[in-house]
């Protein structure tokens, strides 16, 4: 087992990862994960709904002529990953993944070997300047062109202040052309979020308001529906869809048309 992981602590990646029917998760990711659903018994289900969005919007923008990505936050690999989907339209996309957590990055590492212009880098999705510039990451991606970046359900682990700062820093830095993904997880009910965030003991999570994630998009073109449920977001589709529930994940894809 590769130094500094701790499996008897829940992991937020790991716990992500067991939604989505993965198997790199231990007992106390197994008890966090059911304890939530308890909670909020649908969460599986957002969670599910986010990763095809994610893959959808993947695919929107590759055909857009996008042949690089940038997934924050990446997270345990999933299937398909977003090199897959990227790849199905561009067979020369570039994809990095970001992340800081070492289980993350030891398991990209080991299933990207093999994968030329895809890598997984160590660094925090926090600080943008650091990101675009970090060596690794600058030998598959070239901000001074298109680039994709996916900010997947990752935002609600931010206060919304440097959620919007985050996004900015992105923004200012990319080439027009780019876009960023992005999608979060919020609760119109608020005494259900106030449960799951007391729940959740993997990381600090915040139930954003829906003001908040339009915020999020301030100064970008939002495509097709703008900001739906990531179930029902599609490129093509005029209008934004809500479902009658209390959990949503608001998603949409903005793109940058000029410098902000």
């Amino acid at each position: 087992m590769t130094a500094g992981f701790d499996i008897a602590t829940p992991n937020m990646a790991r716990v992500y990862g067991y939604w989505l029917g993965g198997k790199d998760h231990y007992a106390a990711d197994r008890e966090e994960a059911e304890r939530l659903l308890m909670t909020y018994p649908p969460l599986r289900d957002l969670v599910r709904e986010n990763r095809a969005f994610v893959i959808q919007a993947v695919t929107w923008a590759a055909r857009q002529g996008i042949s690089q990505f940038i997934d924050l936050g990446a997270g345990l690999p999933a299937s398909p990953a977003v090199h897959h989907a990227a790849r199905a339209v561009r067979p020369t996309a570039r994809v990095a993944y970001v992340d800081i957590d070492p289980i993350v990055l030891s398991h990209a590492r080991a299933l990207l070997a093999t994968s030329d212009g895809v890598t997984a880098v160590d660094a925090d999705l926090r600080d943008p300047a650091a990101v675009l510039t970090d060596p690794d990451l600058r030998a598959v991606i070239d901000p001074t062109r298109p680039v994709a970046v996916i900010l997947g359900a990752i935002l609600h682990f931010l206060d919304a202040d440097t959620a919007r700062a985050v996004i900015t820093g992105y923004a200012r830095k990319l080439a027009p052309g780019s876009c960023l993904i992005i999608s979060v997880a919020c609760f119109d009910d608020e005494g259900v979020g106030k449960r799951l965030a007391a729940e959740y003991t993997a990381a600090t999570w915040h139930n954003h308001s829906p003001a908040d994630v339009e915020s999020f998009f301030a100064g970008l073109e939002l495509v097709g529906p703008g900001i739906t449920e990531a179930q029902t977001w599609r490129a093509w589709l005029p209008e934004p869809v809500l479902r009658r529930r209390d959990g949503h994940v608001l998603a949409g894809v903005g793109r940058i048309t000029r410098g902000r």
